[in-house]
């Protein structure tokens, strides 16, 4: 595309509406205004100058504001639809399949279909990290489409303008001025803090240009927001974790490869003291006991370098810290908080192998919840296979199969096979607490409950967020992006005079006109210019007394 010769020889980008030099329109659009558009200076974009390659076209489609805020409704909407059900964080259920089945069970086939398209997960779902992204792509166009053209028409900015383009600011007047005006406006101008410049007859003054930054400030700003929060999935740059982990127990730390957490001891403080009694004795009485603190004494161990993948040998340990609410455990950038707690969890239940008919016992076996054996061998020679293990017995399915709700032991069921010396067949039983259920008709033997053993079970919450830092400065820049566009605005005063002694004063300010008008009607008052009108405000005016006059007629 050929460039734009103006009348005054200077060559001008395609598209552009205001000559860069003199200020001349140079469209028969921009020629019908009666103000000139000085929003982006009329400098050429090219958005609106190039459409013929695929390049043009994606570089147009993600420059249109209409793009960017229908991109932002789309998140909103997707966030939005992501509270109806609760996280996948925050249910029970683990691992994907477990978990597409739990919201299949729980909330039917709204949940099934609330799961596929990844509602579930929503902020590390592919697409919602695709909207994010094109948000970005949307942010980083737009803001050069704009930005680029504005900062080389602010650049190049000169003095000494057509009087066409004096004419079409909103405040312009012309008329005689007094002798020195010219130089007595300069120094009215540069007292009220204006940087003035002086060419021949002319002087421009302006001030507040870098106001003119603020929203490309603001997209800078967000663009890195949201470069932390794609961060967020990737492995390493967000850990978000839950551990349960029972007294005596040691589990690897998930997010946190080659390192392991034991639980020593959990302990549960309540408000039950005497001083405690005294000052919320009132508030204890209607409530019953109320927890006041419950803390885990903990063990961290790490693998020693060079050892193999999963190996558990030789941990070194390297800290003891007692974890309470507010006081995480801190190592290498992680965070282990104290958040939640379960008391009395089993552990392990002791049955004997009973003859029903004389109650004569052979033997007794203890069954480790956490970890179950497959058969249990007992002193005579009789054994009890463990042939399924339910470790909160939900009820039977269609097909007879027990099922459990979770991998908690709430509530165990065994389904066992007892073979002894006289039942060398075997006798097959369904165990649950209080109930036994025999599927293949009348047994000799049953497993008779003895007694359980309980421990307090610690739920802790690892978490670890490198993108943390980013997140920051990107919520401070677009914070000064806002005071840069709120608080302060790009003011300009041009001032000519022409060969016939005729002075022109114009003034253009991107916001807050009422204090333009006050420093221009004080310069012009100073320095003895010609009052400067607001042509918007008259031209307002006289539409108004010409609708006047034909209510009237």
């Amino acid at each position: 595309m050929e460039q734009i010769k103006c009348q005054c020889g200077h060559n001008n980008p395609p598209g552009t509406d205001l000559c860069a030099s003199c200020g001349r329109p140079l469209t028969e659009k921009e020629k019908r205004k009666k103000l000139a558009d000085m929003r982006y200076e009329g400098s050429a974009r090219r958005s609106q100058t190039y459409n013929k390659s695929i390049v043009d076209k994606v570089w147009n489609f993600f420059s249109s504001v209409k793009i960017g805020i229908a991109i932002i409704v789309a998140i909103l909407v997707a966030a939005s639809i992501g509270t109806i059900l609760p996280q996948q964080l925050f249910i029970p259920a683990q691992g994907e399949e477990a978990v597409r089945e739990y919201y299949a069970d729980v909330y039917g086939s709204f949940g099934a279909v609330y799961h596929f398209l990844g509602f579930h997960d929503l902020y590390s779902s592919y697409w919602f990290q695709a909207l994010i992204g094109m948000l970005g792509i949307s942010l980083i166009i737009a803001s050069l489409d704009r930005g680029v053209p504005l900062y080389k028409s602010l650049k190049n900015q000169r003095v000494l303008r057509h009087e066409s383009f004096m004419k079409r600011q909103r405040f312009f007047g012309a008329g005689e001025a007094e002798p020195d005006a010219l130089d007595a406006s300069a120094q009215e101008l540069e007292n009220m803090k204006y940087k003035v410049r002086r060419e021949k007859n002319g002087i421009l003054a302006e001030k507040g240009r870098f106001s003119r930054w603020g929203p490309y400030v603001n997209h800078a700003g967000l663009i890195i927001f949201l470069i932390g929060v794609m961060l967020r999935a990737l492995p390493g740059f967000y850990i978000d974790e839950s551990l349960w982990v029972r007294e005596g127990e040691m589990r690897a730390i998930p997010g946190a490869p080659g390192y392991y957490l034991a639980s020593e001891n959990f302990e549960v403080t309540t408000y039950s003291g005497e001083g405690d009694e005294e000052v919320y004795g009132e508030a204890l009485e209607e409530a019953g006991t109320v927890v006041k603190d419950y803390k885990t004494d903990a063990v961290l161990y790490q693998v020693p370098e060079g050892s193999p993948p999963g190996a558990t040998d030789n941990l070194e340990k390297v800290k003891e810290y007692e974890i309470e609410v507010n006081h995480p455990l801190q190592f290498d950038g992680y965070n282990v908080y104290q958040m939640d707690y379960r008391l009395n969890e089993l552990s392990s239940m002791t049955f004997a192998l009973t003859n029903k008919e004389t109650g004569e016992s052979r033997g007794e076996l203890t069954v480790d919840l956490s970890d179950p054996q497959h058969i249990y061998e007992l002193e005579d020679g009789s054994t009890v296979e463990l042939i399924g293990y339910y470790p909160d017995f939900s009820g039977f399915a269609e097909n007879g199969e027990p099922q459990t709700a979770t991998p908690i032991p709430n509530n165990p069921g065994f389904l066992v096979e007892m073979t002894t010396p006289e039942t060398p067949e075997g006798e097959t039983s369904f165990i649950v607490i209080r109930e036994t259920v025999e599927p293949f008709g009348e047994n000799e033997y049953k497993l008779t409950f003895q007694s359980a053993e309980t421990r307090d079970v610690s739920g802790l919450v690892i978490r670890k967020d490198v993108t943390l830092p980013i997140l920051i400065l990107g919520g401070i820049i677009f914070m000064i992006g806002v005071t840069q566009g709120m608080y302060f605005n790009h003011r300009r005063i041009w001032i000519q005079e022409k060969a016939d002694g005729t002075v022109l004063v114009a003034g253009h300010t991107n916001k807050n006109w009422f204090a333009l008008k006050k420093e221009l009607d004080k310069t012009t008052e100073t320095a003895g210019l010609p009052p400067a009108a607001d042509q918007q405000e008259e031209a307002k005016q006289k539409e108004k007394e010409g609708e006047n006059r034909y209510d009237v007629g």
